[in-house]
């Protein structure tokens, strides 16, 4: 199982968090960051939502703002708990491997520990694309209909969010390798392949109107 200090990456400063990645240890890797960028992404659409909702005379849009804050707000939580998530899934793929196998019934099960595993370590960075992508739909109506003074905000939530959903799929890939589940694993990668398609159309329709915008 992780240990305490892995249940604390969403805690650390920007800086440690930087720099545990940075180190020789293998988690937090890429799905913790992926999850991550997606946080940071809604985190953009949350704050233009927050500066619409208090634009001088915009006051009858309060309410309009505020709800698109709310649900921000619920959607950064859960990636930002899926950070951590997929730390402990590779930690759990860890432990599996670790497990004795000196006759069949401990070959048998760590087997069977190795493959929940595994499909728990794609399960993660898949809700992460999943979450990543409904982040796409509040980055673009703060693009369209948000303070035209933090518009680029928007902008720059989109590039992460496609980011998180495109990381998040490389970790869906490599982890289905592992897996003997094949049915499993080809509705993960087809499934996956229309998030991610529909990720980058949702970046490219984005960009235009914060581009029309600030030309």
């Amino acid at each position: 199982m992780a240990d305490e200090s892995d249940k604390k990456l969403v805690r650390m400063t920007v800086e440690d968090f930087a720099n545990e990645t940075a180190s020789e240890s293998p988690a937090p890797g890429g799905g913790s960051i992926s999850a991550a960028m997606g946080a940071l992404g809604i985190s953009l659409a949350t704050m233009v939502a927050n500066l619409s909702s208090h634009k001088p005379g915009w006051d009858e849009r309060w309410e309009e703002f505020s709800n698109w804050a709310e649900k921000g707000q619920a959607l950064k939580a859960e990636l930002l708990m899926l950070v951590d998530e997929d730390t402990r899934a590779f930690n759990l793929i860890m432990d599996a491997f670790s497990l004795p196998k000196g006759n069949d019934t401990e070959k048998a099960a760590r087997t069977h520990a190795i493959q929940e595993a595994t499909r728990f370590a794609i399960e993660v960075p898949f809700r992460v694309m999943q979450r990543s992508l409904d982040c796409m739909e509040i980055i673009k109506a703060m693009a369209e209909t948000g303070n035209p003074n933090s518009v680029t905000d928007a902008g720059v939530g989109a590039l992460a969010a496609r980011s998180a959903v495109m990381g998040a799929f490389l970790n869906v890939k490599i982890n289905a390798l592992g897996l003997h589940d094949k049915t499993f694993v080809e509705k993960m990668l087809n499934e996956g392949t229309h998030l991610q398609d529909k990720a980058m159309a949702m970046e490219t329709e984005i960009l235009a109107i914060v581009n029309s915008k600030i030309s």
